[in-house]
């Protein structure tokens, strides 16, 4: 079974060559690397395509013209996945907050499932040990707020570590997907929650970033927040293609 994990960069040189080393370290001889790199400044991707050259086959990179926004990027490589027939197609982060090593658990815990979840909320599940008190329980009250409204029965709908059947994938009304940051990981959770796809958590550890710099900050998030109630309308009249 073909395994293609899509990883969006902007200003990953430091962790990319690393993450593309452990990834092709895993027993997964089907695997493969698709890069989407937003123009990265700092040359991400220059060297992408140099490691794309070196690794012919299982490693590609697709190149934007600017920063177009992690939504985005991760359409663009769903869509180029389910163009090249991919079965199981991946989404991580490129700065090591996911463990490369989990996607084989990812692979194994898929059997039963149609998308995996990497939960941070589920016994086994933590986040960084770092992280101050308040960062933890602002991390927790957005996915309590945005399941809770949404009924998704999952604990953890904010994160972005995930496997996902292409059959999910290619139900998806990308037509109505207009996410583009933050609350992206959320609406494409709820959507495969509405369309009757079921989905299993797996815990993961959420580790900070140890290169470079984050993306992530309050604003993001108190947005991510603000949007969540549109979702609602939006897919309001969206049907199980599942049951």
């Amino acid at each position: 079974m073909s395994i293609g994990i899509v990883v969006p960069t902007y200003n990953e040189k430091e962790n990319l060559p690393i993450l593309v080393d452990r990834l092709r370290a895993l027993p997964l001889p089907d695997l493969s690397i698709l890069v989407i790199d937003d123009n990265s400044p700092d040359g991400t991707g220059v060297l992408a395509d140099e490691l794309a050259a070196r690794y012919q086959g299982s490693l590609s990179v697709i190149h934007r013209a600017g920063k177009l926004g992690l939504g985005t990027a991760y359409i663009t490589g769903f869509q180029h996945m389910l163009t090249s027939g991919i079965d199981l197609i991946g989404q991580m982060d490129a700065d090591f907050s996911h463990e490369p090593e989990k996607i084989v658990e990812f692979v194994s815990a898929i059997t039963d499932c149609d998308l995996v979840l990497g939960s941070r909320y589920i016994p086994g599940g933590s986040l960084d040990h770092n992280w101050p008190a308040w960062r933890k329980g602002l991390s927790n009250f957005g996915n309590i707020y945005a399941r809770t409204i949404l009924g998704v029965p999952v604990k953890d709908v904010t994160g972005g570590f995930r496997l996902w059947r292409r059959e999910v994938l290619s139900a998806i009304p990308w037509e109505l997907v207009r996410s583009n940051g933050y609350v992206f990981q959320i609406e494409m959770a709820y959507v495969a929650h509405k369309l009757g796809f079921k989905i299993k958590e797996v815990p993961i550890y959420f580790a900070d970033r140890k290169l470079g710099q984050s993306k992530m900050n309050l604003s993001i998030q108190v947005e991510a927040a603000l949007r969540v109630w549109g979702l609602l309308a939006r897919y309001r009249d969206l049907q199980p293609v599942r049951t």
